[in-house]
């Protein structure tokens, strides 16, 4: 960075990072659990896994969100030396940080459907789903703000990767043309013919 300037990555792209990666291999370990009649049989660890499904969304979309509110009331402005991180780089940062927690959670979803046929992968994907939410909640706190949140690169721990975590002292905020990615940490959408 050029003259004490920080790199930025939006808030609601380092929240939405996991969602999908979390998904897609819930869903698929789910399916591959699914296979299994384990020792409680298939009806009983689908519907524990719907269970643990919407207990999962529910916890991830609802924790820490006065932690959220609190940092991006007392979120300042950012320099002009400061460099805002792409989207897509942002996300790639997060995968390549956890990938291998997710490794390790696919794997245990899938041996526990020995036990609970299919609930492993529906915990997981649940977290996913979670995340999305938690995502577009702080799309609509940066627009009810009419700000971008951000907060510093460095900051950012790679194995907890947490927006909101201890690591973090402050966010900083743009304008809501910033940046690449939309409200919610979404590709920004452009208008036909632009």
């Amino acid at each position: 960075m050029t003259r004490g300037g920080q790199g930025l990555a939006r808030v609601a792209v380092v929240v939405r990072a996991g969602a999908a990666p979390l998904w897609w291999t819930g869903i698929c370990a789910a399916g591959t659990g699914a296979l299994v009649p384990g020792l409680t049989g298939r009806r009983i660890g689908v519907l524990a896994g719907a269970a643990l499904f919407l207990v999962a969304v529910a916890a991830v979309a609802y924790t820490r969100r006065g932690r959220y509110r609190a940092l991006a009331r007392s979120a300042a402005r950012a320099g002009k030396h400061d460099v805002l991180q792409d989207r897509a780089v942002t996300a790639r940062n997060w995968r390549r940080g956890h990938r291998w927690w997710l490794l390790l959670a696919f794997l245990a979803a899938v041996g526990s459907a020995f036990a609970l046929p299919a609930a492993g992968g529906l915990l997981m994907a649940g977290c996913g789903v979670g995340l999305w939410l938690k995502a577009a909640w702080v799309g609509r706190l940066e627009q009810a703000g009419d700000t971008l949140l951000w907060v510093r690169v460095d900051w950012l721990d790679r194995r907890a990767g947490a927006a909101g975590g201890k690591r973090v002292k402050g966010y900083r905020t743009t304008g809501i043309a910033a940046g690449d990615a939309a409200p919610g940490g979404a590709r920004r959408r452009t208008p036909a013919g632009v």
